[in-house]
């Protein structure tokens, strides 16, 4: 079953002076288990589109299908608290989830607010802390001693805790070194490989992007401006240059080599495969 916008639009502060439509007749479906980008420049609508994925927000007017559920403009959503159970929202800022005395009783309070025990909760806790790469050495801190990217950590490791089928990251590795960066992309693309679990990542990393998801959704201004595989969206770096989005070192790199004369197949998609393009040409040429 896929996950699908119907003509949904979205209003900040209806019928005030700062009225504003974030989301403007949007229609759209992502694909159940895979890794979905979703890329837009700052303002475009992108946190509010998702933001609508567990009824966080509701749409002003249209209808959102997602798993079992049919969320529609006036009517209040039913079975929201196990929607939000299933769909997993990470915010941006991580210090909108970290509440508790310690880390460890924040990562378990999902667990127990959907009725695991203690002792169910504390073993899930200490498992998604260990997943994300939190040691026993912050379990019982306070999560206000953590660093930036130790509380992103947390943060997603608490909705990791309640087992979501539908997991919505929200500039996910903002904070991150690049090893981090790294090992929370990986983390991610094995809980979809592995476990099947549908991934909405807004991100204005291109790298990760082209790296690790299957489909990308474009927002601009409150619509949808593409939504296509990652394949065919970077297949002409333009969309990326007009929007200042800069495209992955590999696509910057294969439009270098047309410019000076190369010949470069599209269906070369890594660094082996264009050395190998380049080498033979050069060979040929030689």
């Amino acid at each position: 079953m896929s996950i699908s916008f119907e003509h949904v639009s979205h209003v900040y502060s209806a019928g005030t002076p700062y009225e504003y439509k974030a989301l403007d007749d949007v229609s759209v479906t992502i694909e159940e288990g895979k890794i979905t980008a979703v890329i837009g420049q700052t303002g475009s609508g992108k946190s509010t589109l998702v933001q609508h994925l567990n009824a966080l927000l509701l749409p002003s007017e249209g209808t959102i299908c997602i798993l079992d559920r049919t969320i529609k403009a006036g009517e209040k959503p039913k079975k929201l608290k196990s929607l939000r159970k299933d769909v997993g929202l990470v915010f941006q800022f991580p210090e909108y989830q970290l509440f508790e005395e310690t880390v460890i009783k924040d990562v378990a309070f999902g667990p127990k607010n959907f009725g695991a025990t203690e002792e169910e909760a504390m073993a899930k806790a200490r498992e998604a802390l260990t997943l994300v790469g939190l040691g026993q050495d912050t379990f019982e801190k306070s999560p206000l001693e953590l660093s930036g990217g130790q509380k992103r950590r947390a943060a997603i490791a608490g909705i990791l805790a309640m087992n979501p089928s539908v997991l919505v990251l929200d500039e996910p590795t903002a904070g991150l070194d690049p090893l981090g960066t790294i090992q929370m992309m990986e983390l991610f693309h094995s809980l979809n490989k592995k476990y099947q679990k549908t991934i909405l990542i807004v991100t204005h990393d291109m790298e990760q992007v082209f790296s690790h998801c299957d489909n990308v959704v474009v927002v601009e201004n409150g619509k949808i401006r593409m939504h296509a595989p990652v394949s065919e969206f970077f297949r002409d770096s333009s969309l990326c240059r007009e929007m200042n989005i800069l495209p992955p070192a590999l696509i910057r790199m294969k439009d270098l080599l047309v410019q000076y004369g190369f010949e470069v197949p599209q269906e070369v998609q890594d660094i082996d495969g264009l050395a190998k393009v380049i080498a033979r040409q050069v060979k040929h040429h030689g």
